[in-house]
């Protein structure tokens, strides 16, 4: 069987990462993982950004993808680089996915701001709680909500004018040439 792995899509809120990864999980076959699951699992115990939310949510994360490692279930996880995320987090998904043998492919996507102001206001983006109001949104980003390290990306895709579809077809390309 192929190396498992764990596709990271990233990027900012609205910019179409839980768009584009179901359409992944559909080509590919790899389970979908988004961070709503978890976020909205742990914020209903824990206040978000609070040290226990901040904790238990990278437990929950960790735990996963080494799980799915060793399991060889290949996944594809969706995730907004944000101050609340501990900086280790990265190095230890790293780790836990090639402890067990599995490779961690980063993906960012990212959009013209023009373009993600307005994606901010869809529908579809209240079914998990997401972050739907431009307003809050600069205010978010004006305080350094989104700031965080830069990740090691392998693969850089604009979806401001690009599909879905499209974008999904060049991550599974790229991941089935690895």
């Amino acid at each position: 069987m192929d190396q498992t792995k764990l596709v990271f899509l990233h990027g900012p809120p609205a910019v179409g990462k839980l768009t584009v990864a179901r359409e992944l999980a559909a080509l590919t076959g790899f389970r979908l993982f988004h961070n709503h699951l978890t976020v909205d699992l742990v914020s209903s115990l824990f206040s978000f950004g609070s040290e226990p939310f901040i904790l238990l949510r990278e437990q929950i994360w960790l735990a996963a993808f080494a799980e799915a490692a060793r399991q060889k279930v290949s996944l594809i996880f969706t995730f907004n680089p944000e101050r609340t995320v501990r900086e280790p987090f990265i190095q230890e998904a790293i780790y836990v996915v090639e402890a067990a043998g599995g490779k961690v492919i980063f993906v960012e996507l990212q959009c013209v701001e023009e373009k993600l102001e307005q994606r901010l206001e869809d529908a579809s983006r209240q079914e998990f709680g997401k972050l739907v109001s431009v307003a809050q949104y600069r205010s978010l980003k004006d305080a350094g909500a989104f700031h965080f390290p830069k990740l090691p990306s392998a693969l850089y895709l604009d979806t401001t004018n690009q599909s879905p579809a499209d974008s999904a077809r060049l991550i599974s390309e790229y991941v089935a040439s690895l």
